[in-house]
């Protein structure tokens, strides 16, 4: 059962380059930025089936917002505080279940790998008590592993289609 969701701390898109925690990975995918974006920003309820730490996206506020629902009973809703196609997606939380986390941004930046194709990085920014941002530092391999599995994931789906 989710528990109670907690207004988090408004913050903008700043926040990703100087939160107290920034998590940062980084993938080259064999497709152009423009589908890579379309598959991060247009397509949301389809990222359950490639990034699967997700169970569940609802867009909300006519694609302004979402609702993001994890394996394990996470629950972030969101708003999309920075949409540029094929260069960056990035939306704060604003209300969650996960302890301690006093405010949050994701921030995807596109740029060009040297084969041409997308890069993407992935950040996780992330303030709260001490606690809170030492358990967020020491979750990085397995936030490490679950983006590159997504990205593999997704950089299939998205050959598939070409």
């Amino acid at each position: 059962m989710a528990r109670h969701l907690r207004q988090l701390r408004p913050v903008e898109l700043g926040f990703a380059d100087t939160a107290p925690v920034r998590l940062s990975f980084t993938a080259d995918l064999g497709v152009p930025r423009g589908a890579l974006y379309r598959a991060l920003a247009d397509e949301v309820a389809e990222w359950p089936r490639w990034f699967t730490a997700v169970t569940r996206i609802t867009p909300l506020g006519g694609g302004s917002a979402r609702r993001v629902e994890l394996k394990g009973g996470g629950v972030f809703s969101e708003t999309i505080v920075a949409a540029h196609p094929g260069e960056r997606y990035t939306y704060r939380v604003d209300e969650t279940n996960a302890p301690g986390i006093t405010a949050m941004v994701e921030d995807w930046n596109l740029s060009l790998a040297p084969s041409g194709a997308a890069r993407a990085r992935w950040t996780v920014a992330v303030d709260g008590p001490l606690t809170a941002r030492t358990v967020v530092r020491m979750s990085r391999f397995g936030l490490g592993r679950a983006f590159r599995e997504a990205m593999r994931n997704l950089d299939r789906r998205l050959r598939a289609r070409v």
